[in-house]
C-alpha cells in the first residue's frame, strides 16, 4: 500500500525516518492534554514507538500513517491509523489519531477518520473498528460520532484513572450508513 487520499489529506504508512515529526507532534504537551501518559519524553521514546508501529505494518499489513495536508505535502501534520491492540480481554482493530495544533479546528480529524473507515471496511475487509477516548475529550468524541462510530460504554484501560469511553463501528453498520447517505443524496 502506497498512499491513501481524501479530499484534503494524503496518508502514507509510517517510515523509519518519521521519528522527528512523530516527536514534534506526540512530544507536544498541547496534543496530550487528555492523555494520562503525557507527551513523549524524548526522541528515543518516539523512535521506540515508531519501531513498534513499523512492526505492526509488517505483521498485519495495516497500521499507523503519516498525515499530510494536500496543499502542503512537504510537512507531516499528524499521525493516525488503525492498529491491532488489546482491549479488555480481546484484541481489536483500534482507530486513533493525533494532529499537530496547527491542524486543529478544520475538520481534518473527521475527514481522516471517515477515510480510514472506508479503508478498513472496503479495502481491508475488517469486521469491526473500535476507538477509545477520554471522557473529558469532547472534541474527539464529536469526531468519532461524525465519523459514524457509536458510544458503547466505558472501559478501564488505564490503571487508577477514570475509565475511557469505548466506541465501535461494525462493517454492516458502516455499509448501511453509506447506503443511507447515497439514498439521501439521490432524493434531493
Amino acid at each position: 500500500m502506497q498512499f491513501i487520499a481524501s479530499e484534503r489529506l494524503i496518508m502514507r504508512p509510517v517510515r523509519a525516518d518519521d521519528a522527528t515529526c512523530l516527536f514534534r507532534i506526540y512530544g507536544d504537551p498541547a496534543t496530550n492534554t487528555f492523555n494520562p501518559a503525557g507527551p513523549y519524553p524524548d526522541i528515543a521514546f518516539a523512535k521506540t514507538r515508531l519501531a513498534q508501529w513499523l512492526q505492526g505494518w509488517q505483521q498485519h499489513g495495516i497500521g499507523q500513517m503519516a498525515i499530510y495536508d494536500r496543499l502542503q505535502p512537504q510537512a507531516v501534520i499528524g499521525f493516525g491509523g488503525i492498529s491491532l491492540r488489546p482491549l479488555a480481554d480481546a484484541m481489536t482493530w483500534n482507530l486513533g489519531y493525533r494532529f499537530a495544533t496547527e491542524a486543529w479546528g478544520k475538520g481534518l480529524a473527521t475527514e481522516f477518520c471517515q477515510r480510514m473507515l472506508d479503508y478498513a471496511f472496503d479495502e481491508q475487509q475488517l469486521k469491526k473498528v473500535t476507538a477509545i477516548v477520554r471522557p473529558e475529550h469532547l472534541v474527539s468524541q464529536r469526531v468519532l460520532l461524525k465519523a459514524g462510530l457509536a458510544l458503547r460504554g466505558q472501559i478501564a484501560d488505564i490503571a487508577n484513572v477514570t475509565p475511557s469511553l469505548f466506541y465501535v463501528l461494525k462493517s454492516e453498520e458502516w455499509h448501511r450508513q453509506r447506503q443511507d447517505m447515497v439514498r439521501r443524496h439521490i432524493s434531493r
